[in-house]
């Protein structure tokens, strides 16, 4: 919407209000001419008339932040969505603000283990780094980060923040509640600009969850852990506002401005001398296309790409993440150390060679293969079940009790593997375990003694 000052324009990013108890709200985004801006809408704009009296509320959006907002839900504009009053003893700081100053940050490289054995072996995270949950619709996105709340939030002494841009509703209320059955939301806050809000909302929704987190950052020196589900929505959200400001559309129709817009969220996401923030953002891939604008400039800001496969997903292998297209810059002998670094590339070659041999497997069958050929087929597929693993928040699902796996344990497991010492148990024997060891276990529950097995 234009509205027409007769004197002072107010400045860019306050909000105006206006309508019946000053009920809508917009933000300035541009000044059009000497005396009229032009705004995008925060609130819905039923009642919205021609020649209605606006008012500068005279300060931008702003977000609580203080001890006082752990365990709480909120929307864009700080205001508690989940049923409970309004949290009292809050600061309000505005949500826009600029990244820490190189000299403030840590220059230090640091893992960050999630329990989850194929990130911790092939795609580890950094502490203070910002990682990227790749996958098209309905490939796990949201329950691998569900999973990651819980095993972080259970067993690191840190805060975490949800940023839910444009979220079913659906999906807000099961976190909220799966949070609180797990006994996590304590340390938690989660903020949502669902898919029924304006754009405005959505695209402003991310600035206000890092002002939450900036302030555990800075002000009460913790590890912040930032999920946002999904940052492709913060893009579509500037493409959409992009089209209501008029600007001429880029590439696929994108925004002109895209690449501006996600630097200036993701260059606050960063490690200070103080505290981290820890970000894990789901990307949705539109059409599974990696070469779509919005997922390109997305991989350019991350340390470490986990990417969801749907191929895997079909055949049941959950966690469904590709390890040959996931990476991490954190796989280096100097940040994992030479053990790792080295079991990693082992890994990654034996599975790529199997998928180089399933072409002939397919055509001529395996018994085609020579000796040793077969032998890393086995190998291969050993590790790829090795890989499955049980989640907590599915237990009801899948009937499974979840695990958590260290990466000693899993580097111990993958190592052991490769060393052909589980060749005489099935394949079957290494799917959807914790450590290496619960496999003879497995085996000899399917297959007790004097029944055969499959090799």
């Amino acid at each position: 919407m234009d509205v027409h000052f007769e004197h002072r324009l107010p400045s860019i990013h306050k909000l105006l209000r206006c309508g019946t108890a000053q009920h809508i709200v917009v933000e300035v985004l541009a000044h059009h001419d000497m005396h009229t801006v032009r705004c995008i809408a925060l609130t819905p704009t039923q009642g919205l008339t021609r020649g209605m009296v606006v008012h500068d509320s005279g300060a931008p959006l702003q977000a609580p932040v203080g001890p006082h907002i752990l365990s709480r839900m909120f929307d864009v504009f700080g205001r508690a969505i989940d049923g409970l009053a309004q949290p009292a003893n809050v600061q309000w700081r505005s949500v826009h603000r600029s990244p820490p100053p190189l000299v403030k940050r840590s220059t230090q490289s640091e893992v960050f283990e999630t329990g989850i054995k194929v990130i911790d072996v092939l795609a580890p995270l950094e502490r203070g780094g910002k990682t990227g949950l790749f996958g098209g619709a309905g490939v796990g996105k949201t329950v691998l980060l569900t999973e990651m709340i819980h095993n972080m939030i259970s067993h690191q002494e840190g805060v975490s923040i949800f940023c839910g841009i444009g979220e079913r509703s659906r999906e807000g209320e099961e976190l909220y509640r799966e949070m609180t059955d797990a006994g996590v939301l304590p340390h938690m806050v989660m903020v949502f600009a669902q898919m029924n809000e304006p754009p405005g909302a959505r695209f402003r929704v991310g600035h206000a969850a890092l002002t939450m987190a900036e302030y555990f950052r800075d002000d009460e020196q913790r590890d912040v852990l930032l999920l946002i589900d999904n940052i492709f929505r913060f893009i579509q959200a500037g493409s959409e506002v992009s089209g209501l400001m008029g600007h001429m559309p880029s590439r696929l129709g994108y925004q002109p401005t895209m690449g501006t817009e996600l630097a200036a969220l993701q260059e606050r996401i960063a490690n200070t001398d103080s505290g981290a923030i820890t970000s894990i953002q789901a990307v949705y891939v539109p059409a599974d296309d990696f070469t779509d604008p919005a997922a390109v400039h997305t991989f350019s800001h991350l340390s470490a790409s986990i990417v969801l496969s749907r191929k895997r997903a079909s055949e049941g292998m959950f966690p469904a993440i590709d390890p040959m297209q996931s990476s991490s810059k954190m796989v280096t002998p100097g940040t994992v150390g030479e053990r790792h670094f080295a079991l990693a590339q082992t890994i990654r070659r034996t599975l790529a060679e199997y998928a180089e041999l399933k072409d002939i497997i397919a055509m001529l069958g395996l018994e085609q293969l020579s000796a040793d050929d077969r032998k890393l087929v086995a190998r291969a597929r050993r590790l790829e079940r090795f890989l499955t693993q049980p989640f907590f928040t599915t237990e009801q699902f899948t009937g499974l009790p979840g695990k958590l796996v260290h990466l000693a344990d899993a580097l111990d497991g993958c190592e052991r593997i490769l060393a052909d010492e589980f060749m005489h148990l099935p394949e079957s024997a290494l799917y959807m375990i914790g450590t290496v060891d619960e496999a003879t276990a497995k085996a000899q529950a399917t297959h007790p003694e004097g029944e055969p097995s499959c090799p």
